[in-house]
């Protein structure tokens, strides 16, 4: 490290005010506090130090999504080669896996880092970490056949819309990684969503991609119209434990709950998701889930009577409760609006996926909404503390 040191004192005056590359000085501080803490501290004490720093906590983040990012890597290779009748061994799966994912993520990052270098050159600031994070959670989000040009067109949409309109993070009241998978969604249906988007199929004849069609656990749902819907599903070969390891077709990296699980208790553990929004959720879905059991008849749509804890389990909910939902920036900041705010989530995606077959996910749409009203959820919080104040005596 003392080589890193000296390497980057040797080269900051090129960087530094009146230097030849001034204006890329973003740059430079951008690389260099990857390898070391900020320079600038206080002066005198007392120094208030804290071992998690906004650069440590986002990369936490990523560290939690590396699992996601392997298991989903396997899983694409996996699938692809069963729906081709190729070897199922472990290299040639993965490697076949690495092949789609890995240039959607060089994609997102490259675009993103684009965007976010250009309204930090023309403001003046300095690059933001929340751009890593973005960047790591939009290509797990996506169905591995998500042609790469409208990958870069979702980041750049999320990036630019989402998150530097309104100033940059920290500012921005849309989750970014939402925003752009959600553009996707309304611009690009045919390749982001249905059935034939979940499965790159290898032949010797078309080597880059091909659709291979395979039903997801939410599209059985939606789709039974007569019999038990936990039948549809167990027929289809989506079993209580496959829905639970998601080793099945289904976005890149948000199938497996075992892994979102993990995640939940590492980020909880060292204090970056706030358990409030996470049980939040889960409370929302199974107590609109069993109200809705309650309500259901003979005579009704079969999704009414599935068990609610199947909403855990299906269409990636698992994984945007404990990433999407727990986003620092975009959720509320006082804890009772944070309780109301992921009810709400959770209550929310059970109805929009029982009632609405159209947008059969439900989730990122949800949090996209309650985005919005998570400024009101606080500033109604806080009126309502205030007003339970003692007046001073005068």
């Amino acid at each position: 490290m003392n080589l890193a040191r000296k390497f980057f004192d040797s080269i900051r005056h090129h960087f530094s005010a009146g230097g030849r590359f001034e204006k890329y000085f973003f740059v430079f501080e951008n690389i260099e506090s990857v390898f070391y803490s900020a320079e600038h501290v206080t002066q005198t004490a007392p120094h208030v130090r804290d071992s998690l720093d906004v650069k440590r906590y986002f990369f936490l983040v990523i560290a939690a999504l590396l699992p996601h990012y392997a298991f989903g890597t396997y899983n694409v290779g996996y699938q692809s080669h069963l729906a081709s009748r190729l070897s199922l061994g472990f290299f040639p799966v993965f490697f076949k896996g690495l092949s789609v994912v890995m240039p959607m993520v060089v994609v997102t990052y490259v675009v993103g880092y684009f965007w976010e270098a250009l309204f930090a050159t023309v403001r003046k600031h300095e690059i933001s970490e929340g751009l890593f994070v973005s960047c790591a959670l939009f290509p797990l989000t996506l169905p591995p056949t998500q042609p790469l040009w409208q990958v870069a067109l979702g980041i750049s949409f999320g990036i630019v819309i989402g998150k530097e309109i309104f100033g940059g993070t920290g500012r921005n009241f849309l989750n970014p990684a939402l925003t752009g998978r959600a553009f996707l969604y309304f611009a690009y249906p045919a390749q982001t969503s249905g059935e034939a988007v979940w499965t790159v199929l290898s032949s010797a004849r078309t080597a880059p991609v091909d659709a291979f069609t395979s039903a997801t656990p939410l599209a059985i749902s939606a789709a039974t119209e007569s019999g038990s819907v936990m039948k549809a599903l167990t027929d289809a070969g989506y079993t209580v434990s496959k829905l639970f390891f998601g080793l099945y077709p289904d976005s890149i990296g948000a199938s497996s709950v075992l892994l979102a699980i993990i995640g939940a208790m590492f980020l909880i553990a060292l204090g970056i998701a706030d358990y409030r929004l996470i049980f939040g959720d889960i409370i929302g879905i199974l107590f609109t889930g069993f109200l809705l059991n309650l309500v259901a008849t003979d005579a009704s749509m079969p999704y009414l009577s599935l068990n609610p804890f199947y909403h855990l389990l299906m269409g990636g909910s698992a994984f945007a409760i404990v990433y999407m939902c727990t986003c620092p920036i975009t959720a509320p900041d006082m804890n009772t609006a944070r309780w109301i705010y992921a009810f709400f989530v959770g209550s929310l995606t059970v109805l929009v996926r029982v009632f609405n077959p159209a947008f059969p996910e439900g989730i990122g749409l949800v949090i996209l909404f309650m985005n919005c009203f998570a400024p009101l959820l606080d500033a109604m919080e806080i009126k309502i503390r205030l007003k339970k104040r003692i007046p001073n005596v005068q």
